[in-house]
C-alpha cells in the first residue's frame, strides 16, 4: 500500500527538499506537498511536520494538524529531541518523533511504521550533528540550517526571546547563532540581517505574522 504523505512547512524550499529525499521511495510513499497554511485536498495518511522556523511539539501550530480529521497521523521532523518535548508530543497525539539526522531510507521506514499505527521515536541526533538533509533558505550562502532558522524567525518579526521559545533553545544559544550568521553575511545588526533575509527568500511563501502575547 502506498502511504500518502503531506510535508508541512511554510517554506517551499524546505518542502521540496524533503520531497526529494523521499523520491527514491515513490513506490511506497506518495508525497503531497502542502504548507502549514493549507489543508490537504484529500485524505492524508501521515503529515510530516518539518520544524524549520515553525516551533516544536509545544507550539500551537501543530494543533491544527492534530485536529484535522483528514490527516490520520502526524510526525514531528526535527533536530530537537529534548525528552520533555517528546513526552509532550506523545500526550498531544503525535504519532512519531523523527530526527533530521536519519537517512532517507530510515525516514521512509518510520513513515510506513506510523501509517501502520506504531508510535515511532528515532535515535536522537548525535552530538556535533552533521549538516541537515534536504534543503533550506540560505544553504547556498553557507548558512547552517540552525543559523538559517534563526534568520527566518527574525525575518518573520520575532524577538530573540521569541526565537528561543519557538526553537526551544536558550537565548544565549540564539545569540551565538546570530553572531555566526552576521559574520557570514558581513552585517553587524539584526535589522541589516533581516533586510538581507527579505532579499534572499527568508520570508515564508505564505507569510503570516506571529501573534505576540
Amino acid at each position: 500500500m502506498t502511504v500518502r504523505v503531506a510535508v508541512v512547512d511554510d517554506y517551499a524550499l524546505v518542502v521540496a527538499g524533503v520531497a526529494r529525499l523521499l523520491e527514491p521511495f515513490r513506490d511506497r510513499i506518495a508525497v503531497v506537498e502542502i504548507d502549514a497554511n493549507m489543508h490537504p485536498v484529500a485524505e492524508i495518511d501521515v503529515a510530516l511536520y518539518d520544524a524549520f522556523a515553525q516551533g516544536q511539539a509545544n507550539h500551537e501550530d501543530i494543533q491544527s494538524l492534530l485536529d484535522d480529521r483528514s490527516i490520520s497521523h502526524v510526525i514531528m521532523y526535527t533536530w530537537n529531541f529534548a525528552p520533555d518535548l517528546i513526552e509532550q508530543g506523545r500526550r498531544r497525539g503525535l504519532a512519531g518523533y523523527v530526527s533530521k539526522s536519519t537517512t532517507a531510507a530510515q525516514l521512509a521506514d518510520a513513515i510506513e511504521a506510523v501509517a501502520r499505527g506504531e508510535f515511532v521515536v528515532s535515535a536522537a541526533p548525535p552530538r556535533g550533528r552533521p549538516e541537515g538533509r534536504g534543503d533550506w533558505p540560505g544553504r547556498t550562502y553557507g548558512l547552517t540550517e540552525r543559523e538559517s532558522e534563526v534568520l527566518a524567525l527574525y525575518t518573520q518579526g520575532c524577538t530573540t526571546d521569541e526565537v528561543a521559545t519557538i526553537m526551544y533553545l536558550s537565548p544565549n544559544s540564539i545569540k551565538t547563532y546570530s553572531k555566526s550568521l552576521y559574520r557570514k553575511l558581513d552585517v553587524h545588526t539584526r535589522s541589516a540581517a533581516i533586510l538581507w533575509g527579505i532579499d534572499h527568500g527568508f520570508r515564508p511563501d505564505q507569510f503570516r505574522a506571529r501573534v505576540r502575547k
